[in-house]
């Protein structure tokens, strides 16, 4: 037994550090989406001029996800997302002393190159790290992730509401990433070398078998994404123009869908351990399609926002089960097939809202918001596809988990 104790001390560390590069990926986005207004009025831009800004973080990030992601498998996702999570802090500090549009633009592309890298490498860690924990905790990074969100936002707002000024808010966040990518890379668990003999999985993937079930992954999660990004965009206008809340009453409709999906988040370990990852994806398609196309038809504020919660709470261990189920499968694409479904998921958060917006514009909002409903459904009934996780944890430590 005292021979285990050093393996269980590294993987706790490994655990720990992949958690703190989910917790500044989120920290890091949401001090910098909390900030975007003070980004506009410093450099005096219209609405049209900060879309640029925008679209050059967005392709960064599709580069980062696309292109960049894929060098995981090359060096290692350890050394890969201890480099990105730097670059992260530090991109993010420069940023906010950017007195140009040009030079501001190009800044927050390689942020959002950094950003979709590091996407990439810390949900391969995480997988690393699963494998070799011997249970299933996918889920519990990806609510830290959305811990640090909130986290970043709130802070975020501090400096905003004490007229922080952005180059001071985004040094101090800066430097704060760095302090916890320093830790982090002290704790890492160490990338493995992978054998690059053939295998029969890579034959496979010469026919083309594998190919399309990672694009197919990345389609279920795409779905997924089109439901977020219409809680993040849609919620507070159906509730506030369609439902005739006050504007104070309609955020509660994002406000719910966030919270529940960290919760479901924070509990998805557990049942997934319970139920399998193709029951967790079944039900929580179910969950989503049902709670949103409820409230829908009840046509309330209250309903509303439940319905709305019960899509955060539905949708929540989805994304995770889908990367745990990909990374796993062949440790040697790993990099390149988390790259590959990310990206595709990606195009659904950035369209999904222009989506339902241009259906709303024909059919109404109400009726266009059955859009994520009906592609829940669609997700709940390829829940099968959970059954492509070919990674089992090494007998060894089950034997002596944490």
């Amino acid at each position: 037994m005292s021979d285990l104790l050093p393996d269980r001390r590294r993987l706790r560390r490994g655990r720990i550090a992949t958690s703190l590069a989910f917790l500044l990926f989120g920290a890091a986005l949401g001090v910098w989406t909390a900030r975007l207004p003070a980004v506009k009025e410093r450099l005096g831009l219209s609405d049209g001029r900060l879309t640029f800004v925008l679209l050059s973080f967005a392709a960064g990030c599709l580069l980062g996800l696309a292109v960049l992601g894929r060098l995981s498998d090359r060096f290692g996702s350890s050394r890969l997302l201890v480099v990105a999570a730097a670059l992260e802090g530090t991109l993010l500090a420069v940023a906010g002393f950017n007195a140009t549009l040009v030079g501001l633009c190009v800044t927050v592309f390689g942020f959002g190159a950094v950003h979709g890298t590091l996407n990439i490498a810390m949900n391969a860690n995480a997988v690393e790290v699963q494998r070799a924990w011997g249970s299933p905790i996918m889920s519990s990074f990806h609510a830290i992730y959305s811990i640090g969100g909130f986290a970043g936002a709130l802070i975020g707002g501090q400096f905003a509401r004490h007229a922080v000024g952005i180059g001071p808010t985004f040094l101090i966040t800066g430097a704060g990433v760095l302090a916890l990518t320093g830790w982090a890379a002290l704790w890492v668990l160490p990338s493995r070398p992978v054998s690059r003999e053939p295998s029969v999985e890579t034959a496979a993937d010469r026919a083309g078998r594998r190919s399309l079930l990672v694009v197919f992954c990345g389609v279920l999660v795409l779905f997924t994404l089109v439901g977020e990004g219409a809680a993040a965009d849609w919620s507070a206008v159906y509730l506030r123009d369609n439902l005739h809340t006050t504007p104070g009453f309609a955020a509660y409709g994002y406000a719910a869908f966030a919270i529940m999906m960290t919760v479901g988040r924070i509990f998805g370990d557990r049942l997934v351990t319970a139920l399998g990852p193709v029951m967790l994806v079944r039900a929580g398609g179910l969950l989503a399609a049902a709670g949103l196309g409820v409230a829908l038809l009840v046509d309330r504020p209250v309903a509303g926002v439940i319905g709305f919660g019960l899509l955060g709470l539905g949708l929540s261990g989805i994304a995770p089960q889908v990367f745990s189920a990909v990374g796993s499968r062949d440790a040697q694409r790993s990099g390149r097939d988390l790259s590959t479904v990310v990206s595709i998921g990606y195009v659904g958060f950035l369209v999904g809202p222009i989506l339902i917006g241009a259906a709303a514009t024909v059919v109404g909002l109400p009726v266009a918001l059955w859009i994520p409903v009906v592609l829940a459904v669609v997700v709940a009934a390829s829940g099968s596809v959970m059954r492509v996780d070919a990674g089992r944890p090494s007998q060894s430590i089950r034997s002596g988990r944490p």
